[in-house]
């Protein structure tokens, strides 16, 4: 258990489902399941390239992730964190199969034996890549040491025989182990075929010097710009000519690679009333009288006035209070109690200063547990006496197959938590308090520990503070008030052209989403599933949604409404026609304006058509050059001016997004304070070639997979 708790503090902690990033691309036998088998469609959670994945082995590939990030401390998983790890999963095995066929063809592979290569060398980039390996990486060294870890294992394997808690450490600790090995093969292997890809990109000095030009020869131009926005929409004709034109130019860009809804939807939030808020009052000024009158005990009234800050009867640091009452409760003096207050998070507080401390920040120690094991409290007292005696600690704590290695606790180890049993208690509050090197002996329900404070590191100031913090939330009755009004709204729209006539009328907001089968909730309101799956399986165009009740924070009422079904590939003209209005629109005012600067020689002539100039500086061929008469960056004017002589004008009007532009070069130089270095400069851009010529190939190879995905209709 020891070695669990060192692991879990090696690392920045495991805040979000996202730390296992895209852990892996290429299938191996422990993603073969993601092939699946050919079932039923009621069990299927989606098909790649018509390789079916059933549900239930997708879900087991859900819980073994789920299963190693509890082991690296992960708690209980909400929703989103757990929504979020089936996207990761499912990803995970979407890019199994889009990179397994290209590395089959390829013949690449990973042996056993390069995994056991790469784990005792301990330091390849895979390993950081990795959940549980990076966790295991000295800090130090930034290398993972193989053998430390495997007498870890050997030391939990042995507390396993005679300790249950430990026997379950040892097990979890084994499938995370097996887990992560499969991991570092699949980015192993991820590597192999990136690192080929990569390998097809040169760079030279002639490039080098290009590039390096490109974003450091500065010029300065005279800019004589004529805006758009000079010529009125209505006194430009748009054809269906000229949209169809402009659709097939553009078509590429209307591509969709997934189903897509359009929908419309009115969301109503439930507030407290008056009275709600009245009644909750009563709870908090009786609180404020127990606290003031020191009647019951501090933890009981925190428990009957259910507070949703727990008091832990430890001092606690500034970061660990709440945020809206932090500053407040610095400026307390001890035995003040506030009377009760609203905050800004839409709660009624009452908050009791009960001390002030300043104690270590970091406190380093050692311990040897006897939880579990015969005679524990004989064993512990004879310990004690030989540390005061001088024995070695660490010598000692072999005799019970334990290394009592010295670990480092922070605040931040109990204050995160919402409760402390009792012997944890007495465990964080002798480590607050204990004298360094003084030997102490733990008596817990199941045993004792002996533990030793060896250090103590920087000075904090910690607050001793029962706060009642309660939710100024709405009772049944208020709730059922605007459900009633809500499905009153509802049955009189019928559909979606009378959900938007009747909404002004009830003092509703119809609001405007695109939705995609891979999101998990409508508009990011949480709770929403339902209505989501009735979205893509059963509503017809125009057709409005039932009442779905208690989503969000089960204080939000919701019905949705079709507008319009888009199917993947390439989006109709129709649906794309205001787009291409404005192409167009952009192409003819150009021509407009490009005729009257068609003949113009000078700055003058172009001022005189009535363009404004602007001196424009710093304009490199790299970057959008920013042109104050259209208030916007204009890319193409970059490469104008990068073509044309010091002094020179341009050849041509130049069209931009948002106008056009005649120019002269006034002055160009190479920016102050750069210097060419053509193997720094050849390395970067071979560098950035790479990553582009990888990220845009894994998208190419994305792009060409057949994916349905059908998760929507699971959860």
């Amino acid at each position: 258990m020891a070695a669990i708790g060192k692991i879990r503090s090696w690392g920045p902690a495991l805040v979000g489902i996202l730390a296992l990033g895209l852990v892996g691309f290429i299938a191996q036998d422990g993603f073969s399941t993601c092939r699946g088998r050919a079932q039923m469609d009621s069990s299927i959670a989606g098909s790649i390239d018509g390789d079916k994945i059933d549900i239930q082995e997708y879900q087991t590939l859900v819980g073994e992730y789920q299963e190693l990030l509890k082991f690296l401390g992960q708690g209980n998983f909400d929703e989103e964190q757990l929504n979020s790890l089936r996207d990761e999963v499912w990803n995970t095995c979407v890019l199994n199969k889009m990179v397994e066929k290209e590395a089959k063809e390829l013949g690449l592979t990973v042996t056993d034996d390069e995994v056991v290569k790469v784990l005792q060398e301990g330091t390849h980039p895979a390993i950081m890549q990795n959940p549980l390996l990076s966790r295991l990486v000295d800090p130090q060294t930034r290398t993972l040491d193989i053998n430390k870890v495997n007498m870890y294992r050997e030391n939990m394997k042995a507390q396993a025989q005679t300790n249950a808690q430990a026997a379950e450490e040892y097990e979890a600790f084994t499938h995370s182990w097996a887990l992560a090995e499969k991991m570092l093969a699949q980015n192993l292997l991820t590597n192999k075929y990136q690192m080929l890809l990569a390998g097809c990109v040169l760079s030279n000095p002639v490039s080098a010097k290009a590039a390096f030009d490109n974003q450091n020869i500065e010029s300065q131009a005279l800019v004589a710009s004529m805006s758009y926005s000079q010529i009125n929409d209505n006194d430009v004709e748009v054809s269906e000519a000229d949209l169809k034109a402009k659709y097939e130019e553009l078509k590429e860009g209307f591509k969709n690679y997934q189903d897509s809804r359009d929908i419309k939807f009115v969301s109503v939030q439930v507030a407290a009333s008056q009275k709600d808020r009245d009644e909750l009052m009563k709870v908090m000024n009786k609180a404020y009288a127990e606290l003031k009158g020191d009647s019951l005990a501090v933890t009981e009234v925190i428990r009957t006035s259910q507070s949703n800050v727990s008091y832990l009867g430890l001092p606690v640091s500034r970061a660990a209070l709440p945020t809206d009452l932090a500053d407040s409760i610095t400026k307390m003096s001890v035995g003040q109690v506030t009377a009760p207050f609203e905050s800004r998070d839409n709660t009624f507080n009452v908050v009791k200063f009960l001390g002030k401390t300043s104690v270590a920040d970091s406190i380093e120690y050692r311990f040897i547990s006897l939880v579990g094991m015969n005679g524990a409290a004989v064993s512990a007292d004879s310990i004690v006496k030989a540390v005061n005696a001088g024995a070695p600690f660490d010598s000692i704590a072999k005799n019970y197959g334990q290394r009592a290695e010295k670990t480092w606790m922070r605040s931040t180890d109990y204050e995160q938590a919402s409760t402390l049993s009792a012997d944890d208690k007495q465990y964080f509050t002798t480590l607050l308090n204990a004298p360094v090197n003084e030997v102490k002996n733990l008596t817990f329900a199941q045993g004792n520990v002996v533990l030793q404070v060896t250090q103590r590191r920087g000075s904090v100031e910690k607050y001793d503070v029962a706060i009642v913090k309660r939710t100024i939330d709405f009772s049944n009755e208020t709730y059922n008030e605007a459900y009633n009004k809500f499905s009153q709204f509802v049955s009189e729209s019928q559909d979606l052209a009378g959900l938007q006539e009747k909404a002004a009328e009830y003092g509703y907001t119809v609001l405007d989403r695109t939705i995609r089968n891979t999101d998990h909730t409508i508009a990011n309101i949480r709770s929403t599933h339902d209505a989501l799956k009735w979205v893509f399986s059963e509503a017809e165009e125009n057709q409005i949604s039932q009442v779905y009740d208690r989503c969000g924070d089960n204080d939000r009422l919701l019905v949705v409404g079709l507008s319009k079904v888009n199917p993947k590939g390439y989006e109709s003209m129709a649906s794309v026609e205001e787009t291409l209005k404005q192409e167009v629109l952009i192409d003819k005012k150009y021509a407009k304006l490009a005729e009257k600067l068609a003949n113009v020689k000078t700055i003058a002539e172009a001022k005189a058509q009535g363009a404004r100039v602007d001196t424009v500086s710093h304009i490199t061929f790299a970057s959008p050059a920013y042109v104050p008469g259209a208030m916007s960056p204009e890319v193409a004017l970059s490469g104008a001016v990068a073509g044309v002589e010091k002094g020179a004008v341009s050849k041509a009007p130049v069209k931009g997004r948002s106008g056009a532009y005649f120019f002269q070069v006034l002055d160009r130089a190479t920016r102050p304070g750069v210097q060419f270095n053509a193997a720094q400069q050849q390395q970067m851009l071979s560098q950035q070639g790479m990553q582009q010529t990888v990220r845009m190939a894994m998208q190419e190879l994305y792009n060409n997979l057949d994916i349905k995905d059908n998760r929507y209709i699971f959860f």
